[in-house]
């Protein structure tokens, strides 16, 4: 009696890799590989051909040459001595600096617009509408502008905070003062805000061509650890309420722990602002934000905040209305039902589509060039790529550094998603 485990094996046929479903895609994700590797080729190849048919070759020794070239806005040193590697790198933490404070005040706006977007007050929810259908309606490089023309064209001079001895014996007040406690001087030639000096400084250390401040790295560990300690002490309150069904009063020690540690570190290297300060015909002191970085973050961050306000107002919507009542059955107020009960649910909606919008900002960015502040696309893009004509190599690096950029963004997001997406038990 013949059995199925006695029928011989078929053996293999070359038909079999186009009939035979357990060959067929193997077969086509070989031809389509190597499709794409002939293509590579073939591009390269004319690549090549046409850089020697123009007397070019691929080379970024330009990187090291003199840029010769000033740029109004930095966090590293610079000046027009150094290469053009060094202006890539200014233009790079240029880059970094307003995509992370586009990123967060934008986060803040946005939750804010679409938890009001939401709100039974009819007025207050009108009015977030109509922010949200203006901005997000209207191409953002427009808003840039509009942010650059009210700071150059609608605030004062220098010249107009200037008190005079007469003005004083007429009583008269300047045409223009300073805010935040005079601290902040808001001008046509750029924002004058304090700076932080330390009478103890501990110094800068140097990683490459990158200068540390150990007195910003000392007062970052000190809010690190107060953050941790915070936390330490808030699990050590639930864990003992979870056991004797008491909380203990905390608040006290968290506050301490909180900033306590900032507080000592500060005072121990010997902290103080430097205010601006009026002097002849400009202010001097205190640091300069130029008014290209304030328009161009001003209005990539309200132009974001509308999408995000409708990303989170989506988000908001997507959990079921039981979960309010539920919470307002149980004595919970709405803004503690919002923060406690609904946005924690909502993230698991909000997060994914945010990543587009925080990578959407980090690419806009490169709209800096409309008002003239010095990004990677300004320096490496613009400046570096007209002086040297190494136009393949600039773009090749502007590329790779734009997709590290977002890659990173989305990696770090991707993380946060999963922390607080739903788990099963």
């Amino acid at each position: 009696m013949a059995l199925v485990a006695d029928t011989p094996r078929e053996s293999f046929r070359l038909g079999m890799l186009i009939y035979d479903t357990r060959y067929r895609s193997i077969t086509i994700q070989i031809i389509v590989l190597a499709l794409f590797l002939l293509g590579f080729w073939w591009l390269l190849d004319n690549l090549f051909s046409n850089l020697a048919d123009r007397g070019k070759d691929l080379s970024f020794s330009f990187l090291w040459y003199r840029a010769g070239y000033d740029i109004n806005q930095t966090l590293i040193p610079y000046t027009n001595d150094d290469t053009h590697f060094r202006a890539m790198l200014v233009g790079l933490v240029n880059t970094i600096l307003v995509a992370v404070l586009g990123c967060v005040a934008a986060t803040v706006i946005g939750v804010l617009v679409g938890v009001l977007r939401l709100s039974k007050n009819w007025l207050v929810s009108k009015l977030m509408t109509v922010y949200v259908e203006m901005f997000r309606n209207v191409p953002v490089l427009l808003w840039i502008l509009v942010a650059f023309a009210v700071f150059t064209e609608i605030t004062p001079q220098p010249r107009d905070f200037k008190v005079t001895d007469e003005m004083i014996a007429a009583g008269e007040e300047p045409a223009a003062s300073m805010v935040l406690f005079d601290s902040v001087a808001i001008t046509n030639r750029g924002t004058f805000i304090p700076k932080a000096v330390y009478s103890r400084s501990l110094g800068d250390v140097y990683i490459g061509f990158l200068p540390i401040s150990l007195n910003t790295v000392a007062a970052l560990a000190a809010i690190i650890g107060g953050v941790l300690a915070f936390r330490a002490i808030a699990r050590r309150a639930t864990a003992i309420q979870e056991a004797t069904g008491v909380r203990p009063t905390t608040w006290w020690q968290r506050l301490l722990a909180l900033f306590g540690p900032i507080i000592l570190v500060l005072l121990a290297l010997g902290f103080s602002l430097e205010v601006p300060v009026l002097g002849g015909f400009n202010f001097a002191g205190g640091t300069l934000v130029s008014n290209s970085l304030m328009a161009l973050w001003l209005g990539l961050t309200l132009y974001t905040a509308a999408f995000i306000a409708e990303i989170v107002r989506a988000g908001i919507m997507a959990i079921s209305k039981g979960q309010s009542e539920a919470a307002f059955a149980l004595g919970l107020r709405p803004g503690r039902t919002m923060s406690l009960i609904i946005l924690p649910q909502a993230l698991r909606v909000i997060i994914p589509p945010l990543i587009s919008q925080y990578l959407n900002l980090t690419k806009n960015s490169s709209l800096a060039i409309a008002v003239s502040y010095m990004d990677l696309r300004g320096t490496l893009g613009g400046i570096t790529l007209n002086q040297t004509g190494r136009e393949l190599e600039c773009m090749l690096i502007l590329m790779l550094i734009y997709l590290a950029l977002s890659l990173m963004i989305s990696s770090t997001m991707n993380v946060y998603n999963n922390a607080v997406k739903l788990k099963e038990r």
